[in-house]
């Protein structure tokens, strides 16, 4: 058994004293209306809002592109029922989904790069 200093159990107290209070204040319907009506959390939701739909959207467009990748193609032409026949043939496909992968890589980056270039100069 584990002997308490009276420090810590005063810290423990006050923590619990805390939580009660912060509990019986957010299970208050006038508090949380006013707190919803504050600007600060008005704004909060907002961002929140805004970064949530960005990321939507930003979801959105990595899944389009990943449909129309090359690579993903490439898989699914390489994989289409046929099991390779030896270590040698599997090799080959593998590099060959590793070439698309690397030039298709490639390209998003210099997409990227382009895209960031004409925002700085602004």
């Amino acid at each position: 058994m584990v002997e308490l200093s009276s420090g810590a159990a005063a810290c423990s107290g006050e923590r619990m004293v805390l939580r009660r209070l912060l509990f019986t204040l957010l299970n208050n319907a006038q508090v949380i209306e006013k707190l919803a009506e504050s600007r600060p959390i008005r704004r909060a939701a907002q961002i929140t809002a805004f970064a949530l739909t960005k990321a939507q959207i930003t979801g959105r467009d990595a899944a389009a592109k990943l449909l129309k990748s090359g690579t993903l193609r490439q898989i699914r032409e390489e994989t289409a029922g046929r099991m390779p026949r030896d270590v040698g043939e599997l090799g080959r496909r593998a590099g060959r989904v590793r070439a698309t992968f690397v030039k298709e890589l490639k390209e998003g980056l210099r997409d990227a790069s382009r895209e960031i270039k004409p925002k700085n100069r602004k």
